[in-house]
């Protein structure tokens, strides 16, 4: 058995390793982490019958810490990864044994995440993505950082072609933006989601001392604290220092304040691209990127309101957005012309909202935008169009609209065109399939 500390690259093949010893540690911390935010996000900051909240958030802790220590111990001392000539082994289980084996031409990418805890103790956990859809990700908790990055080295190697006598050579990248922290703070500030939560924290606030209702305001003022606690976390902790560069085999986002992710974004696994506009941020011709790559939307330790593994640009002008967008999809144009517009008729149904509404296509993309206080501006090449859906409920056919749904893999994509005349409906949806059918022969 070779040391823990030497790198996978020096390691004879078909040897089995051990991830680092303190995975149990840090598997227990974050145990108790959870533990604790479980029972406070159940009980609404108070503790168990007869209890105190804090004699229960320090049992909560305690009993978090060791279960999750005992269980990460007894995980690590059953898990071995094993690297040969073709693939990837990690046999794990206590109880019942089992064996991941992941062919290296199946692997996608290879991200390597820092959670808080680990990267304490200089570890990081090793994200393989895989051909697939539903649990198509297999981690390893957790290496030393620098055994992680060989590790990854070697897979991605391994993964285009280089034999095991082969020096692996080092990818040139190149910066393509970096965001600055205190651009992402003003754009939280500025968007409609934090406006909402703090005039509903101050709200609550008003309305519980005028009224003396202590009661009403703690049980306000927890979900809206979360609330706020979620935006500032997803917006702001996850996605500062936010650097996009650009390499052979994708782009690459590095990211985090207290938890640091490096995330790779092949080419070809892009499913399509999604420009957010909130209301003021239109004002100020800034944007919001978020792509669909296959097998992440799958995927749910990021899910929430704001998938962090799908947001490829957190804040950007214009130039740089559109830049980007003809880089991952060749012909792309978020303004195409002509459109096809909803229906005047469908006004019942979002009277404002229709007439931001419409559709378009060239011989690259289609394009789908709707939205007035947030437009989002939906992109998905026709080689990806994995179906085309025409529906028209009783309502619709009242007034005489139908929506056209291109269907795309599971993220923040919706490349529908809602409640158009039913009539070009049919037709979009006829010449959207002959695109689809063309691009992919």
């Amino acid at each position: 058995m070779a040391p823990v500390s030497e790198s996978p690259v020096a390691v004879k093949e078909s040897v089995g390793l051990r991830t680092h010893p303190l995975t149990g540690v840090v598997q227990g911390a974050l145990w108790a982490a959870a533990a604790v935010f479980g029972l406070f996000s159940s009980m609404g900051g108070g503790g168990w019958e007869g209890v105190s909240p804090f004699l229960s958030g320090v049992i909560a802790l305690g009993g978090g810490l060791v279960l999750g220590m005992g269980v990460g111990f007894l995980s690590w001392r059953f898990t071995r990864y094993v690297i040969d000539g073709t693939e990837l082994r990690i046999n794990s289980g206590i109880l019942t044994k089992a064996s991941r084996r992941i062919p290296y031409e199946r692997i996608q990418s290879v991200d390597i995440a820092e959670p808080l805890v680990a990267r304490i103790f200089g570890l990081a956990e090793l994200r393989i993505e895989m051909a697939g859809g539903k649990n198509s990700r297999t981690s390893l908790r957790f290496l030393k950082l620098a055994d992680a990055g060989a590790l990854r080295k070697l897979l991605l190697a391994r993964t285009h072609g280089h034999s095991a006598s082969e020096e692996a050579p080092d990818e040139q990248r190149s910066i393509i933006t970096v965001v600055p922290p205190t651009r992402i703070i003003i754009g939280t500030l500025l968007s409609l989601d934090f406006l909402f939560a703090v005039l509903g924290t101050v709200t609550v606030l008003v309305v519980a001392l005028w009224w003396g209702q202590v009661i009403a305001f703690i049980g306000g003022i927890i979900p809206l604290g979360s609330w706020l606690i979620q935006i500032v976390g997803q917006r702001v902790i996850q996605q500062w220092d936010f650097t996009l560069s650009r390499g052979e085999r994708g782009l690459r986002i590095e990211r985090g304040l207290l938890s640091r992710t490096s995330q790779t974004i092949p080419y070809d696994r892009v499913q399509g691209i999604a420009v957010k506009e909130p209301l003021v941020w239109r004002r100020l011709g800034w944007q919001r990127l978020e792509v669909d790559v296959a097998g992440y939307a799958s995927q749910g330790d990021d899910a929430g309101g704001d998938n962090a593994n799908s947001t490829l640009l957190p804040i950007s002008d214009a130039p740089l957005a559109n830049a980007i967008i003809a880089e991952l999809l060749p012909g792309a144009d978020p303004a195409l012309t002509p459109r096809t517009y909803a229906s005047p008729r469908s006004w019942v149904f979002a009277p404002i909202g229709f007439r931001y509404r419409w559709v378009a296509a060239n011989d690259r993309t289609f394009v789908a935008s709707e939205g007035w206080i947030q437009r989002t501006t939906s992109i998905v090449p026709h080689h990806k169009t994995q179906s085309v859906e025409l529906s028209q409920g009783p309502l619709q056919r009242w007034r005489g609209v139908a929506t056209v749904e291109v269907h795309s893999p599971k993220g923040p994509v919706d490349a529908d065109g809602r409640n158009l005349p039913a009539d070009a409906a049919r037709s979009t949806m006829l010449a959207q399939l002959d695109r689809a059918r063309a691009a992919r022969s």
